[in-house]
């Protein structure tokens, strides 16, 4: 059975940092890619970031490109993101994927298998 589990979510206030992790604890996403997405209340889910399995391709949404950094420790089977200069607009649930292939995956159909989320939510 599938577990992602994401923990790192919190209250912060805006220009503050947040790190989400994802534990992988049945390694299913193991030569996989595997990406960050949001979904804001009354909002669909967007995308955010994306990794390949090796880590050596990335890929950010617009909105945050420049403030969040995805990586992974697949020895430890985890995958983070490292946001920085949190705005209120990143208020949301984040949700951890693993992708159907190896490479970057942008959309949530490429995706394969989701977490139940953590919620951030940034303070103005």
């Amino acid at each position: 059975q599938v577990q992602l589990v994401e923990s790192g979510g919190g209250l912060v206030q805006a220009g503050g940092s947040l790190r989400l992790s994802c534990a992988d604890s049945r390694r299913t996403s193991s030569n996989n890619g595997m990406g960050w997405f949001r979904q804001a209340p009354g909002k669909e889910r967007q995308f955010v970031a994306a990794i390949s399995w090796r880590g050596g391709s990335t890929s950010y949404s617009d909105s945050v490109k420049g403030r969040f950094t995805i990586s992974r420790d697949n020895a430890r089977n985890t995958l983070y993101l490292q946001m920085n200069s949190l705005k209120p607009e990143d208020t949301a649930v984040y949700y951890c994927a693993v992708a159907r292939s190896s490479g970057i995956a942008t959309t949530a159909g490429a995706m394969h298998y989701w977490g139940k989320g953590t919620l951030v939510t940034v303070s103005s």
